[in-house]
């Protein structure tokens, strides 16, 4: 699935903040069967279970996030060996988008090699590089000969052509085939260094290109051993490590990445926030909070800024058009970095700014056991595809309890889910007070935010599992007054039996509606003899 930015859709989804959501047009890969033919869901509006705006209306249902399963071939890409440029480190705090153009898989990620990095005469940050990665199937990954950077006295390598070079610690990659001028249609925010009062802090280096190899500097700077200036920095010149994510919302470029400055509102350690653009050159110079986990409200004091429950390096973000979907660390802290670990959590943003958790300190995926490649710690890259029946989520490892030691570090994984399948909404079955009193029959159902229609046809598909004919969901289409809609509610309602990843509603016979009012919404309410079995994961619009 593409990685491209719609411009226009955040901006219509500004009207959840009074309940309406405008809607406009816009199981395994590794099994021998052929998939069937699935649309983009980036180019259609998508109702998650787990996402209370678009759905904030539930009865008698219950949330269940689920975990992805690591992929057997991983870790995918690999440290590559003695005397290469990424001998020492495959950072995966890069980047996955599929082209356009022929459908490969392009990878972007922070490659350091162990000679340069030992070497006492090289500078602190020459040794981190940006290198590149291909694949035909997202999953064998090939480094090609680039032959664009001098490293080791030689060109023959993966690396990527940066005007002027800076040490890159973390990037995100953006490609953006409707900007009308080409040689900015790849995008790249970068985290970099530059020096203050003899410290050495993180800022933000924002890059083009017109191929995703060859970048040019998108602000005025003149590097020094790969390092720029207090003066050249496109933020404030304070320690912020940007790029944990990159994304268009609303017309606006954003970051997400993280700092300890005291805000506003003061939060214990490193909390996620976002720095905004116009045109990706020139910075506000003012940030935002995005997403605070519950105990940063604790404040722990002075001198303890490794211990307790964190954000770790912002959020990596999946722009589904009118919702966003993130993957963030979460950091564990401790006094020593030897018992410190990180795992991946899930948000989810509805405005492009702030970003919630669907379920409370939910790990959605955990680091790997001591002795696997990815023990310890891990990295959220920004690589999100649906391919065929599957959810892939890229990501990467380090393993902060060896930090002092620096050990070799890295690799990319891939985490699988069924397509969409993040979460699901099923039938509560649980009692309540002492045990002795069951709750009364109540219908289970959800009904959704009211959604504002342009003109046009429009078609509805269903994200569901565990559905027979005793096991269905029915599916009426109600005005924004919650009255059903002649020939779409009551008995003429769309029944749902056959599992599906993209199941076409219909109603008495119709899946291509263009009779509607400008605002509708949508309810769905769980049926049958066993309709305990039935999954919900997500409804689209198109």
């Amino acid at each position: 699935m593409l990685q491209t930015i719609p411009t226009t859709r955040p901006a219509r989804i500004a009207s959840l903040a009074s309940c309406a959501l405008l809607v406009t047009l816009g199981v395994s890969s590794w099994a021998t069967e052929p998939s069937p033919a699935y649309f983009d869901e980036t180019k259609a509006v998508t109702l998650f279970a787990f996402d209370d705006v678009s759905i904030p209306f539930t009865q008698n249902l219950k949330l269940k996030m689920r975990h992805p399963q690591r992929h057997p071939a991983n870790p995918v890409v690999r440290r590559g060996t003695d005397g290469s440029v990424d001998s020492w480190a495959v950072q995966f705090y890069g980047s996955v988008i599929r082209s356009p153009d022929n459908g490969k898989y392009r990878m972007w990620y922070v490659a350091v090699s162990q000679e340069e990095r030992l070497d006492p005469a090289t500078p602190r940050s020459e040794p981190w590089r940006v290198a590149y990665a291909e694949s035909d199937d997202g999953i064998h990954w090939t480094k090609p000969n680039l032959g664009l950077v001098a490293a080791g006295g030689d060109t023959n390598n993966n690396l990527v052509q940066l005007e002027p070079r800076i040490g890159v610690l973390n990037l995100k990659v953006l490609y953006e085939p409707e900007d009308p001028n080409p040689d900015r249609r790849y995008k790249m925010g970068a985290h970099v260094w530059f020096a203050k009062n003899d410290v050495r802090l993180g800022t933000l280096a924002p890059y083009v290109s017109a191929d995703g190899l060859h970048w040019k500097l998108a602000i005025d700077a003149h590097p020094v051993n790969a390092e720029l200036s207090v003066a050249e920095t496109a933020i404030p010149p304070l320690h912020f490590e940007p790029v944990g994510g990159l994304y268009k919302w609303d017309g606006l470029y954003h970051l997400s990445g993280q700092n300890a400055i005291v805000a506003s509102r003061p939060y214990h350690g490193r909390v996620s926030r976002t720095f905004v653009s116009a045109d990706f050159s020139n910075w506000s110079q003012v940030s935002g909070i995005q997403f605070v986990r519950a105990a940063q409200h604790r404040l722990l004091g002075p001198g303890r800024s490794r211990e307790g429950e964190q954000t770790h390096e912002g959020i990596s973000v999946w722009n589904r058009g009118n919702v966003l979907v993130g993957i963030s660390g979460m950091w564990h802290g401790t006094p020593e970095w030897q018992d410190l670990t990180i795992d991946l959590g899930f948000v989810v943003s509805n405005d492009g700014i702030h970003f919630r958790e669907p379920a409370h300190d939910y790990i959605f995926l955990q680091r790997g056991d001591d002795g696997a490649w990815d023990a310890g710690g891990l990295l959220q890259g920004q690589g999100f595809e649906n391919d065929g029946a599957e959810t892939r989520i890229y990501y990467g490892a380090w393993d902060p309890r060896g930090w002092q030691g620096s050990p070799p570090r890295g690799g990319v994984g891939i985490a699988t889910l069924p397509r969409d399948r993040f979460a699901e909404l099923v039938v509560d079955t649980t009692t309540t007070g002492d045990g002795n009193y069951q709750m009364p029959a109540t219908e289970s159902r959800l009904m959704t935010a009211s959604l504002e229609l342009e003109d046009g046809i429009r078609q509805f598909f269903i994200n569901a599992d565990g559905l027979s004919d005793e096991a269905t969901l029915k599916v009426e289409l109600l005005n924004h007054r919650l009255q059903p809609l002649p020939g779409y509610g009551g008995a003429a309602a769309a029944v749902v039996r056959n599992n599906g990843f993209q199941t076409p509603l219909s109603w008495g016979g119709k899946t291509e509606l263009d009779d509607l009012p400008d605002r509708i919404r949508i309810r769905v309410t769980f049926s049958g003899k066993h309709k305990t079995n039935a999954r919900f994961s997500a409804l689209y619009v198109r």
